[in-house]
């Protein structure tokens, strides 16, 4: 290999040897269907591997849009059970989601087949290439999404690996989340709830905002800073410069139910998206894209067409003068975030929203309960599901009752849903003209698959 300034050329015997040595990969991810993990199946099928999963979704015989748009792209789907580790596999891939006793884990400790985390697999590949990298509690998904858009739409033709799906990109074939480029440049998204971040060390990043969800307030800021450490080149929002952050201060965009406008260095910017926190989104990925050499009049033509994120405020169906809107929060700010989005443009809320496990549930309780009472006018009206659980040693002392008990001794009208089709049968009766079923939640791929039969159930 030879370096030449920042570029690397490699002598064709290496290119050979890295082709065959990619040609010869074999990885098998234990709970494929989720988003970290459907995205990496799809890095990997992209790049040469040969990529098998499991997925207790999959065991379950229950139809995942997800997992069929994967074996369609070559993955081969196995059950979780242990029988898809072979020696063969160059390793098996996790996330901080599996439990330690799950069968493909133990069949791979016995096989001594090497355990990667989802992170540490694509952090092999992220980590050789200009690598733009986005986290922050809130907005990460987002933004990557905004940054991809804008250097797809500019000729980059970029590499982007996302949390969410991109409207734009969804269609009968394709998830959305991932993108395959033919440059060097990758757009990642990537997550501060494991820790999982440190583990990249990009040359841009964008670190959207800091406030408490997986952990206390000041080890996250501590997290966030130990990231900013390890970026290359520059950071832009929190621990960006001062130059960023008197722009961010500063912001007053123009919101409305149409859409966000605001100005940018005498450019005009307008998204077709709802709320600040999408308009503060937009603003980090335009600082972010100038950094990297783009002309404003572009990056403003790109975004005009970004059409948004699935599951981040999406509108999935109207009907009978009722909105019905679909959102990933699962935590105190973001849920602050849509409802902040929303109510000005409609009659109330009818909020619906699952916990999406016991832990987080009791470190948020508090935060919870002030962000909910903050926002619940009289005729607002909260649906509560119960926690979301797949297993696990968790303590269960603190429940969906305990949140809806908290928030009636303040005076909120919450009430508990304990089936989705008791909701259901709760949102036709209540649901009136001028009202918006907001729909929030995480992990739980049934939120919007209710969500979205609630909207249909209204035409």
């Amino acid at each position: 290999m030879l370096a030449i300034g920042n570029r690397k050329f490699f002598h064709m015997s290496s290119i050979e040897n890295r082709k065959s040595a990619i040609e010869n990969s074999s990885y098998h991810l234990v709970g494929i269907a989720g988003v970290g993990m459907n995205a990496l199946a799809q890095v990997l099928l992209e790049q040469g591997c040969r990529v098998s999963g499991s997925d207790r979704y999959l065991d379950t015989g229950r139809p995942l849009d997800v997992l069929d748009k994967l074996r369609s792209a070559g993955a081969t789907l196995m059950p979780q059970d242990g029988s898809g580790v072979t020696d063969s596999l160059t390793g098996l891939v996790i996330s901080s989601a599996i439990e330690a006793d799950n069968p493909d884990i133990a069949a791979a400790r016995r096989r001594r087949v090497p355990i990667l985390h989802r992170a540490e697999c694509l952090a092999q590949w992220a980590n050789a290439k200009k690598c733009i990298a986005v986290t922050g509690t809130a907005g990460k998904t987002t933004v990557t999404g905004m940054i991809g858009w804008v250097l797809t739409r500019s000729g980059a033709d970029p590499t982007v690996v996302n949390g969410g799906a991109l409207l734009n990109w969804v269609d009968p074939r394709r998830i959305g989340n991932v993108r395959t480029g033919r440059s060097d440049v990758w757009v990642v998204e990537v997550d501060e709830s494991d820790r999982s971040l440190l583990r990249f060390r990009p040359d841009w990043a964008v670190i959207t905002n800091m406030s408490k969800d997986h952990f206390e307030l000041s080890e996250v800021r501590h997290l966030f800073k130990a990231f900013a450490g390890q970026v290359n080149r520059g950071v832009v929002g929190c621990y960006g410069d001062a130059a960023d952050a008197e722009v961010l201060n500063g912001f007053k965009p123009d919101l409305s139910a149409d859409g966000i406008h605001f100005v940018y260095r005498g450019v005009d910017f307008n998204l077709p998206l709802l709320g600040r926190h999408n308009a503060e989104n937009g603003l980090q990925a335009v600082l972010l894209c100038e950094r990297l050499g783009y002309a404003l009049p572009a990056i403003s033509r790109a975004l005009v067409s970004f059409a948004g994120i699935q599951r981040r405020l999406e509108r999935v169906g109207t009907g009978r003068g009722v909105t019905v809107i679909d959102d990933y929060a699962h935590n105190p700010a973001k849920i602050a975030a849509a409802w902040d989005a929303i109510a000005p443009h409609y009659r109330r809320v009818l909020a619906v929203w699952r916990p999406h496990g016991f832990g987080p549930l009791a470190l948020m309780l508090g935060e919870l309960v002030q962000s909910f009472c903050a926002r619940a006018t009289a005729a607002d009206r909260i649906f509560i599901l119960p926690v979301y659980f797949v297993g696990g040693t968790t303590r269960r002392t603190v429940t969906s009752e305990t949140l809806m008990n908290m928030l009636r001794e303040r005076g909120v009208c919450a009430e508990l849903a304990a089936t989705y089709n008791d909701l259901l049968v709760r949102l036709k009766s209540e649901a009136q003209a001028g009202d918006c079923v907001l729909w929030m939640g995480a992990r739980d791929p049934d939120i919007g698959v209710y969500a979205r039969r609630f909207g249909a159930e209204l035409l």
